[in-house]
């Protein structure tokens, strides 16, 4: 990290970064319990959904790991996760809208990119 990245920064992300990830595994579940159920006219469409939710819920996971670890100071690693993570937020939101229900995690899933981009311009 620079200089001029504080610790409330982090702090303030990883927050952020744990709620994605909360708010993305209770769409996975909830998705999974309604593709569960049989609805001939939509299961393949939730099944992407509660794909893209699992998908989502672990990359907010690994970048929440990624910025905890003390001993991490390679910026390119950590702008890379940023990135990803910004990047499966974001589409992970626009699979939510299509999800009556869902709103919650779409919303969830496009803070978290905001604040992935917002922490990737203090790392600039």
């Amino acid at each position: 990290m620079n200089p001029t990245t504080s610790q409330q920064d982090l702090f303030r992300f990883l927050e952020d970064r744990f709620a994605c990830a909360q708010a993305c595994g209770e769409c996975a579940r909830t998705s999974a319990l309604r593709a569960s159920l049989v609805d001939p006219d939509g299961t393949e469409s939730r099944d992407h959904a509660r794909h893209q939710g699992i998908t989502c819920a672990e990359v907010c996971d690994a970048t929440c790991r990624v910025l905890s670890d003390q001993n991490q100071v390679d910026e390119d690693v950590i702008r890379a996760q940023l990135e990803w993570c910004r990047g499966v937020c974001l589409e992970s939101a626009h699979v939510f809208d299509a999800h009556p229900g869902a709103e919650d995690s779409a919303r969830a899933c496009r803070d978290c990119a905001r604040a992935c981009g917002a922490f990737l311009a203090t790392l600039r």
